[in-house]
């Protein structure tokens, strides 16, 4: 299994960017995908998810109205679209295949047992 994100960089607040993570080694639609990220300092914070065939999409809070997550299962690979960017969303961004979802009275529990390396996103003027 290999997941390789690409696609951040350095942007100003108020501009988009597009991550991609290009998957391997497995049946990609078979399994949800989430994306998460990590703010220097900070502890991992859950971002967006998709199941396998695309048709359902949920969003942390933070990025809701902003963030859309997609996928391309002809090719493998998963989609952040981030628009209206904010300093606040400045972190590694990382796709991770989840193996588990879980319900912990109202909120959905993830566990994941693939990760990529992450891609730096800056947002900054």
């Amino acid at each position: 299994v290999q997941l390789v994100e690409s696609g951040g960089g350095l942007v100003q607040p108020g501009g988009s960017l597009r991550l991609s993570c290009a998957a391997s080694g497995f049946t990609f639609s078979s399994y949800y995908m989430s994306w998460v990220r990590q703010a220097p300092g900070k502890g991992r914070e859950w971002v967006s998810e998709i199941n396998g065939g695309g048709g359902s999409t949920y969003y942390a809070d933070s990025v809701k109205g902003r963030f859309t997550i997609s996928r391309d299962n002809a090719k493998n690979t998963l989609y952040l679209q981030m628009n209206s960017l904010k300093p606040e969303d400045t972190a590694l961004y990382s796709c991770a295949r989840v193996v588990r979802r879980g319900v912990a009275g109202n909120k959905t529990t993830r566990e994941y047992d693939y990760w990529g390396q992450g891609t730096q996103v800056t947002v900054s003027s």
